[in-house]
């Protein structure tokens, strides 16, 4: 069933709730006078609707909200006019059902690296000094980050192997399948200088450059001692969009 037809099936079902009306009795203020659960049954599935082709925060959705509360059958005609508006507008071509907003994985993504400190520091102090996680290298980095994935998302490969590059096959830290994402994780250390990440960084880009799962690259660096003199003129230096569409995202916080 299209969207056309699911609306049209809708409006006859509002009528139908209409023809639940009862007079309402003089001695029963308040009577609801349609049926009740035939009313609250429409009005789901009409919310329903709306969510499918509309935007969150669609006017029609909000109207219907505020004025198609009760079953009372002033409301359910407003209701009732609101659903040919949208037919309306369906077949004058002004609904796109692909303006709604879709979830954008990097926000998540980059609230996570953004916040990233305050969780470890936060995780440094437990009631009694119970044990806790330090991160003290990238494999505890790699096992924070991973279980803060979780929040967001259900497909996490974690280790994946990557092609060959230059004679040498490696593995990346996390590959989020659904959305062609690889987070590369790292963290710094003294003796790494910035040249020396800098130069790391390049030849991760160039190895994913062909990895068919992979069209946003995430090069996440923690670097909580502030060893990276200049992070912003590091991260402004590798973003890049290359030839073949690969989007290059550095990210070194604090």
């Amino acid at each position: 069933m299209n969207e056309k037809e699911r609306l049209e099936k809708l409006i006859e079902k509002g009528k139908s709730v209409l023809n639940t009306h009862k007079p309402n009795p003089s001695h029963m203020i308040g009577f609801t006078t349609l049926d009740s659960g035939k009313f609250i049954a429409w009005k789901t599935q009409v919310l329903s609707f709306f969510g499918d082709i509309l935007p969150l925060d669609s006017p029609y959705i909000e109207t219907f909200k505020s004025n198609v509360k009760q079953a009372y059958k002033s409301s359910t005609q407003e209701g009732i006019g609101i659903l040919e508006s949208v037919k309306e507008d369906l077949n004058f071509g002004l609904i796109n059902k692909d303006t709604k907003p879709k979830f954008d994985p990097t926000i998540p993504l980059f609230n996570l690296f953004d916040k990233f400190h305050q969780i470890v520091r936060q995780l440094r102090y437990r009631y009694d000094s119970r044990e806790t996680l330090n991160v003290h290298d990238e494999y505890d980095m790699q096992n924070l980050l991973h279980s803060l994935l979780h929040l967001y998302f259900d497909d996490i490969r974690p280790e994946e192997w990557t092609p060959s590059y230059a004679g040498k096959s490696s593995r990346m830290d996390f590959l989020l399948k659904d959305y062609k994402i690889i987070i590369e994780v790292k963290k710094t250390r003294k003796g790494l200088t910035e040249r020396e990440l800098g130069t790391q960084l390049i030849d991760d880009i160039a190895r994913y450059k062909s990895h068919p799962d992979c069209e946003t690259l995430l090069c996440f660096t923690y670097d909580p001692e502030g060893l990276i003199g200049n992070p912003r003129g590091l991260e402004n230096d590798l973003n890049r969009q290359e030839e073949n569409g690969l989007n290059v995202k550095v990210i070194i916080r604090p």
